[in-house]
């Protein structure tokens, strides 16, 4: 269990990612970023505090400190609901398992705002009964039959990044709930290099698969924002998308065989073809189906040979809409880089805000020129202007080529080059961003961030309307404090976009501050809909959104999907109670 104990020894219990990386404000006021992982670690940003006070009216002598100490307190939560008779069978197999307080309260929750604000004050609701880690796809079938045999509820559990509810217990579940940690099933089985497919156990996290496929020279490609911590079988299970889509695709077709074990057996192709026309594709069953079906074991994906050159870019526009245009002729003329991500001005001045400290003269100075290059002498406004990061990959020639088309087609909206170090910058703080919650949260701020997708003509209305629609929720429901309310544009396709939203508050003087985020971030997911979006592009649905699932796929939708879990898991088996 070296791996899944050191990955629970690294990573805090209540809140995001590693232990050692978070930020805080020294005695100067200066915010830090601490740890030695990422590229702002260990370094000073002096522009986070202003920005965070004058943003949100905050203070930083109004603190907020997790009420709980950083060491999990067992006796708070529940003991063990344990179905003795599956406890016994399932030792005899010696496939591990625990009942230890900190290993369930780990696994109890995903990171949604509610969850994490409720660990941070030492409330644990329903958890798991138990951990089990079984080692390969046969340990897998064994546990399901025990299950099944035992009527236990098995809750599927990868890198825990769900931002859906998907990894809550329900609390009207009466069952041993057994937690099925798959940390274990990490390895690689087979490289295919005929055929560009490796086959890799669903249990591996993003930057793992990564590190493994380039040691032989590959990579899949599949970069989601949480690709430091979320698993493979999350990926599959939720319909993930990575932020290099463009290039290599999101998780459906990267894809080619899948096995997948449930309550009536194991389902799985019996070729490997990269494509068929044998009914409707089962595969779709199984993507999406967010632990309620089964557990992903194994799949086997698309790989391709690492990019020989990677470029990054930024380029400023005048204004959002200029932006928003200069994306969809990207799209329409089909010559989009691997990522191409459009921020608005509230992003691109809290990019600006966690800029660090550097220690030469001219880098300031030189950064100084070119703001002054933007702001003044192209006319460009401060407070409306936005900015775009690219990154390019792929043979050098072919990156210069495809640089040049891009850069051309921004300059007819009004565009401007910015940088590459902007655009790097862009992508590193994809990274570190997770980790400004908990600061926000030591200081009465709390925020979230969600999304959608929507078609071309829709995407300025959406933008404009949701977040206006927050700003006007937080003040009806007593804010007292003007919210931060952001996007930006980060996926481009042929018939629209994806679309993100993040938003925070300043909870000051509120009573229950997560029921009132609670109601605006609901008041902003009807905006969406009522604006041509989405219910998720891929953060899947969960718990927190299966409200609108009957809307969004139909009462025959519903009824279809209700059937498939019918005949797959009767005894709801796997009762997380996602989607449905």
């Amino acid at each position: 269990l070296l791996y899944c104990a050191s990955m629970q020894e690294i990573m805090k219990w209540n809140g995001w990612g590693y232990s050692d990386s978070r930020f805080f404000f020294n005695k100067k006021g200066q915010a830090e970023f601490t740890g030695r992982r990422y590229r702002l670690s260990g370094l000073i940003i002096p522009g986070l505090k202003d920005w965070f006070e004058s943003t949100f009216g905050a203070s930083l002598q109004h603190k907020t400190p997790a009420t709980v100490s950083p060491i999990l307190n067992s006796s708070a939560v529940q003991p063990p609901t344990l179905n003795e008779a599956f406890v016994e069978e399932l030792k005899s197999t010696g496939i591990p398992l625990s009942h230890d307080a900190e290993d369930r309260v780990f696994r109890a929750h995903g990171h949604c705002l509610h969850e994490i604000f409720a660990l941070r004050e030492g409330k644990f609701g329903r958890v798991p009964d138990m951990v089990v880690w079984p080692n390969c796809h046969n340990d897998v079938v064994k546990i399901v039959e025990l299950a099944c045999k035992h009527n236990v509820c098995l809750i599927p559990y990868g890198g825990g990044t769900s931002v859906s509810s998907a990894l809550e217990c329900p609390p009207e579940e009466t069952r041993s709930i057994v937690s099925l940690d798959t940390s274990q099933m990490n390895r690689i089985l087979w490289i295919d290099e005929k055929n560009l497919t490796a086959h890799v156990e669903a249990g591996i996290v993003g930057q793992d698969l990564e590190r493994l496929l380039n040691e032989s020279g590959y990579c899949t490609g599949h970069e989601p924002d949480s690709m430091e911590f979320s698993s493979l079988g999350g990926w599959v299970a939720t319909r993930a998308s990575g932020m290099k889509k463009n290039v290599y695709g999101n998780i459906e077709d990267l894809v080619v065989h899948v096995k997948m074990v449930t309550p009536q057996g194991v389902i799985e192709k019996s070729c490997q073809g990269p494509r068929m026309s044998t009914g409707p594709d089962v595969h779709h069953f199984i993507m999406g189906s967010e632990g309620t079906l089964g557990v992903v074991t194994e799949v086997t994906m698309k790989i391709r040979p690492m990019p020989e050159y990677q470029k990054y870019g930024s380029v400023v526009f005048p204004n959002f809409e200029q932006g928003v245009a200069c994306l969809r002729e990207v799209a329409r003329q089909r010559c989009a880089p691997a990522s191409i991500r459009l921020m608005d001005n509230e992003q691109f001045k809290f990019g600006h805000a966690l800029k660090p400290q550097v220690s030469s003269i001219f880098t300031s100075f030189l950064d100084g020129l070119k703001k002054f290059y933007i702001t003044k002498f192209k006319g460009f406004d401060p407070n409306r202007l936005c900015v775009a990061t690219l990154l390019f990959e792929g043979d050098r020639e072919k990156v210069l080529q495809h640089e040049k088309q891009v850069y051309d087609i921004a300059a007819k909206f009004g565009g401007l080059a910015a940088g590459e170090d902007n655009g790097q910058r862009g992508y590193m703080l994809t990274f570190v961003i997770a980790y400004l919650r908990d600061l926000g949260m030591d200081y009465y701020v709390i925020g979230e961030s969600f999304e959608t997708s929507v078609p071309w003509d829709r995407v300025l209305d959406i933008c404009r309307n949701v977040k206006a629609r927050i700003i006007r929720e937080c003040k009806d429901k007593g804010v007292q404090f003007s919210p931060l309310s952001t996007c930006r544009v980060t996926q481009t396709y042929d018939a629209g976009a994806c679309v993100y939203f993040y938003f925070a508050f300043n909870y000051r003087g509120l009573s229950d501050p997560v029921h009132v985020y609670e109601q605006v971030e609901h008041a902003a997911r009807e905006e969406i809909l009522a604006n041509g979006g989405s219910l998720s592009h891929h953060h899947g649905v969960g718990k927190l959104r299966k409200e609108w699932m009957r809307d969004t796929i139909s009462k025959v939708g519903m009824g279809m999907l209700k059937s498939v879990k019918d005949y797959v898991d009767p005894n709801n088996i796997f009762g997380n109670r996602n989607l449905l």
